[in-house]
């Protein structure tokens, strides 16, 4: 994956029709040029987000190819959410790969010929297709095989864990107006159970009339062991006391088994993906050596390669920190030096699982934890906290990039060594 902007705009020959594509939900428009610029399409193509609508287009292409005495074709769009997904998905199968623009590129370079920054379909495709004739582009990736499906369980999983979250905070505060004396017999809202009480006997005032015996039924019920008698007694305790809300409450007890039912819901949901990750995980060669790294869950392993893919179709490590937003920008003029901090232009699911995954490493990992005292605690030039774990995260995509291109297994003395530390954080023989 060498994409300096020099090799891009050498992939832009004399030879390759250039075909600028502004994507829409269910529309797309087209523009094709040359390689200096100059326009074959007598105007804009319009064609729809179907399958006769993909057909007419490749006619389309194929016929100015043709015509013009083209070798091949570049076709350039943003990637405007996920309406581009399809388009590229048969694009690539037909073996007319996209390439994309940036968005705010696209925006910044709306007035160049106009002096307008006005959005149309005829203008955009015009500038997208400008842009990728100054090698100003990125290539395309489509994830395939166990990466597209990794990729789809871990979007799938972040959804539902955005979801149970949501309901977890309306369980907390169902409680804390309805049942606010709830949280001095569990610590955790959602104890199975304490919920299978609730479910049953939703207010303060069903808990008293059930009694003892009742939430007792109710535990053998649910076949629910190792619970005494005395948390039950807690129970019907905190319910006769109970400050909570005495209005609305045949609406809240529809409400609390709503929560209760979605909540149910998405936490077997989320076994069932975190089990289909595992097995995928597993028929991906080198993830065992990643999972051998002291401090390295199977979550971080797999956000990483979904966020990623094959990490083989990068050449060295810095450009999966590139892709992830974590290469560092510089803001300096002249005698003026400024802060540096990172880009974050890429994957932000991707930066976010490596910031995550950097503070259980600095922890439970020894080595990381002294490398973490070595970038806080230097005379020269010391990182702040935050600083230091963004440091961690890099420094993992450099070992995990190792551990996955290369026969070896993870060292901890290497990783260690690859960085030269004054002797006074040098790490105990």
């Amino acid at each position: 994956m060498n994409s300096t902007q020099n090799r891009k705009i050498e992939q832009v020959t004399a030879k390759t029709l250039v075909i600028g594509i502004d994507v829409g939900s269910e529309e797309h428009f087209a523009r094709a040029f040359n390689n200096r610029g100059y326009e074959f399409s007598t105007k804009p193509f319009k064609f729809s987000n179907s399958a006769q609508g993909f057909s007419e287009f490749k006619a389309w292409a194929d016929k100015l190819k043709k015509k013009h005495g083209m070798e091949e074709i570049l076709p350039g769009m943003e990637p405007t959410g996920h309406y581009w997904f399809c388009l590229g998905d048969y694009l690539t199968r037909i073996g007319m790969t996209p390439v994309m623009v940036n968005p705010h590129h696209v925006k910044k370079s709306k007035e160049l010929d106009d002096n307008s920054p006005s959005k149309n379909d005829r203008k955009d495709p015009k500038v997208i297709a400008g842009l990728v004739n100054t090698g100003r582009f990125s290539y395309t990736y489509i994830p395939e095989g166990v990466y597209a499906e990794l990729r789809t369980a871990s979007n799938l999983r972040f959804s539902v864990e955005a979801e149970l979250t949501s309901i977890k905070n309306k369980l907390a505060r169902w409680f804390s107006v309805y049942f606010p004396e709830y949280s001095k017999v569990y610590d955790n809202l959602e104890a199975k159970s304490g919920l299978a009480v609730i479910k049953v006997a939703p207010m303060p005032e069903n808990i008293v009339k059930l009694g003892v015996e009742g939430i007792l039924q109710i535990w053998r019920d649910a076949k629910l062991r190792g619970l005494a008698r005395s948390r039950a007694e807690k129970f019907v305790a905190a319910a006769k006391g109970s400050i909570g809300m005495k209005h609305g409450t045949a609406a809240a007890k529809l409400e609390i088994n709503v929560l209760i039912e979605d909540f149910e819901n998405k936490t077997r949901q989320m076994v069932e993906i975190v089990e289909m990750i595992k097995t995928l995980l597993k028929q991906i060669p080198g993830v065992e050596k990643l999972l051998e790294i002291k401090g390295i869950a199977e979550k971080t392993v797999a956000g990483f390669l979904a966020e990623v893919g094959d990490v083989r179709r990068f050449t060295d490590a810095k450009q999966i920190q590139k892709y992830a937003g974590l290469s560092i920008r510089d803001n300096s003029s002249g005698k003026n030096k400024g802060k540096t901090k990172i880009s974050k232009r890429g994957r932000k699911r991707l930066r976010h699982t490596l910031y995550l995954a950097s503070k259980p490493l600095v922890l439970h990992n020894p080595e990381f934890a002294e490398l973490h005292r070595y970038y806080t605690k230097r005379s020269k030039n010391p990182l702040r906290k935050i600083q230091s774990l963004i440091a961690i995260g890099c420094k993992l995509v450099r070992v995990f990039y190792t551990l996955l291109t290369r026969d070896v297994k993870y060292d901890a003395k290497k990783m260690l060594k690859d960085i030269k530390r004054p002797a006074e954080f040098q790490p105990a023989a």
